[in-house]
């Protein structure tokens, strides 16, 4: 009865652990919790982690590359060299936006022009009625 036991709690978590490997979450850019490159445009200035742009592996062109934002998770600034690969960036300038910036201006208004959110307000409005 001991060994029916356990084999039911070990098959028990077999399956739990099977359905949590199947969970994933897809974050993107214009949302909190997304890192990696970020278009600035005509954004309002960044709030910049470091004031001098971050090159790891120098190209040595006639014209620099032009320099990226890229919002990165914490740490990731500060040994660069160890990440730069993971944002295929390793060879260009490279400008970290700070974090509360990102989420509180970038995000904002990234919604606001690319429409995030407008199907919400529709779907309200309808329940309204």
């Amino acid at each position: 009865m001991k060994r029916f036991l356990v084999a039911f709690a070990f098959a028990g978590c077999a399956a739990t652990a099977a359905l949590a490997a199947e969970v994933g979450v897809s974050v993107t850019v214009g949302q909190p919790g997304f890192y990696g490159r970020i278009d600035i445009g005509e954004f309002p200035q960044p709030r910049l982690i470091y004031a001098q742009p971050v090159v790891i592996e120098p190209v040595r062109l006639v014209e620099p590359p032009p320099p990226i934002y890229l919002h990165v998770p914490p740490g990731h600034a500060k040994t660069w060299r160890k990440h730069c690969q993971k944002y295929d960036a390793c060879g260009s300038p490279v400008y970290f936006v700070q974090d509360d910036w990102y989420n509180n201006v970038y995000v904002p208004e990234y919604s606001r022009r690319h429409g995030k959110g407008k199907n919400k307000e529709k779907h309200q409005d309808k329940n309204k009625k």
